[in-house]
């Protein structure tokens, strides 16, 4: 029984985490607005097959990081670096957007974007390695190979769910927000920079 209630933990704990406005989900809004439904779609899967190889690292590495948290501090020190490369990048994209009056297009394919920015996502690893603790202080997580998959896959597909679900309203939350969606590049670099300073604020106090 265990092993069919990982697939809806992984399907759940997926959903949740990946629902408030981050650096993939509001990019799967822009990319729906500027580039459409199969282009979000295949933004949804890249990003998708790499969170569900970050879930199963996550799991496997739960019992190492809590005997070495210098592995996790690594990972953390790592994603600020790059959070705040993130946060320049999309800040300058935001300063030239202002100059253009063109519809915008990736110029890199959907697919490829989605598995680059899930790569450079530094929590997704932590995510799941602290979701497993949780599941398995209740006696809820096994590390049988069946049930790991099982927790995989409903990782995998609630991130595509997901961010399909922003690319399916993006048009409806563009209406709700107004000018908030025109700047989304600069609404990006903020959320990346807030997860710098967050991240380093969190190291600083440990």
């Amino acid at each position: 029984m265990i092993f069919y209630s990982l697939f809806f933990f992984g399907l759940i704990f997926s959903f949740v985490g990946s629902i408030t406005p981050s650096m993939l989900n509001m990019t799967a809004l822009k990319i729906s607005l500027e580039n459409g439904k199969t282009a979000t779609k295949n933004y949804a899967i890249g990003v998708a097959i790499i969170v569900a190889i970050q879930a199963f690292i996550g799991v496997y590495l739960t019992k190492t990081l809590a005997e070495n948290p210098t592995v996790l501090e690594s990972l953390e020190k790592a994603g600020i670096v790059i959070f705040i490369l993130l946060s320049i990048y999309f800040y300058k994209t935001s300063k030239n957007e202002k100059n253009e009056t063109k519809k915008i297009h990736y110029k890199t394919p959907p697919f490829v974007t989605g598995i680059t920015l899930s790569s450079l996502n530094m929590f997704s690893i932590p995510f799941y390695s602290g979701t497993v603790f949780f599941l398995d202080a209740f006696q809820l997580f096994t590390y049988n190979i069946t049930a790991v998959l099982l927790f995989v896959l409903g990782a995998f597909l609630g991130t595509v769910y997901i961010l399909i679900l922003y690319g399916k309203y993006a048009k409806f939350i563009q209406k709700k927000t107004g000018k908030m969606t025109k700047n989304i590049h600069l609404i990006l670099a903020i959320l990346t920079g807030f997860m710098a300073l967050f991240t380093l604020i969190k190291i600083i106090l440990q």
